[in-house]
């Protein structure tokens, strides 16, 4: 029996997610654009929509956009492992915020990168309570 979060083909994976009070287009709208993109990707990330496409952060983390889907995902690489983040409808015009990170080295970074978007969601949370 493998390991919880090993697989065959995508390594050492997580998934986390949270259902939000906020609309998917307001979800969306935050967690594609430049303060969303911060909390999750980095300051200083900017994506474009376009397959293969290179980003930095402003702390020197880079990689390229594998997948942009408006209004429903973003998969991206960011250093030797691969991000997703999806945005769907759940009952009572709520969303589901979900982060997937696959291709970790191990169990331990797969607790770690846990942990981390955990504090994610919470700060994305906060973002879209509290107004700009």
């Amino acid at each position: 029996m493998a390991a919880t979060g090993l697989t065959q083909d995508a390594g050492w994976e997580i998934g986390v997610s949270r259902t939000l009070a906020q609309p998917p287009s307001t979800v969306w709208e935050f967690i594609s654009g430049p303060r969303g993109l911060a909390l999750w990707l980095g300051a200083g990330a900017r994506l474009t929509r376009e397959r293969g496409a290179p980003y930095t952060t402003d702390a020197g983390t880079g990689g390229e956009v594998r997948g942009y889907r408006p209004g429903e995902r973003i998969r991206v690489t960011y250093g030797d492992t691969t991000v997703q983040v999806t945005v769907s409808a759940a009952a009572g015009g709520r969303t589901v915020l979900r982060f997937h990170q696959e291709r970790m080295a191990s169990a331990g970074e797969r607790e770690r990168r846990r942990e981390h978007w955990r504090h994610v969601l919470d700060r994305v949370a906060d973002a879209l309570d509290t107004p700009a």
